[in-house]
Formats: structure tokens, C-alpha cells, sequence
């Protein structure tokens, strides 16, 4: 079974490379003083964020976190953010 071997590879692929950016993000995120995280533990911070923030509503995970908006690159807001 060639095929659930390559299927296998390529989750385990994508999930390493998911990891990996959302630490760099998080980090990221966590470091930046005097702008709104862009990065969020639960899906409901991510919702209230997206109203307060970003001008946008929902939230959407981004590997074990969640980010504000219900799409990625929705926001409209003006408010100075770090991701």
C-alpha cells in the first residue's frame, strides 16, 4: 500500500510544518509589546478579539491555537496587531 504510506508522510509532513509556524507565530506574537496578539489559546478569545480588534467576526485555528477572524487576512481593522 504505496499510497497510505505517502498519505501518511504528507500528514505527518504538513502537521511538522504547522507546528513549527505556529510556534514562530506565537512567539511571535507573545514578544511584541504595544500591539494586540494576534494568537489565541481558545476559540472564544480569538471571537472577542475579532470584534474588539479586527473590525471582523468568528475565529479560525491555526494548529493548537486560534487567530481572530473567521478566514485568514479577513481583518479591516485599524488597530495595530502581531502576527
Amino acid at each position: 500500500m504505496p499510497d497510505a504510506r505517502l498519505q501518511h508522510l504528507a500528514a505527518s509532513l504538513a502537521g511538522a510544518l504547522s507546528v513549527a509556524t505556529c510556534t514562530t507565530l506565537g512567539n511571535y506574537a507573545q514578544t511584541n509589546s504595544g500591539g494586540v496578539p494576534a494568537m489565541y489559546a481558545t476559540k472564544a478569545e480569538a471571537e472577542a478579539a475579532a470584534k474588539k480588534h479586527f473590525n471582523c467576526t468568528g475565529a479560525h485555528p491555526m494548529g493548537n491555537q486560534w487567530m481572530p477572524c473567521a478566514t485568514h487576512g479577513q481583518s479591516s481593522g485599524t488597530t495595530q496587531h502581531n502576527h
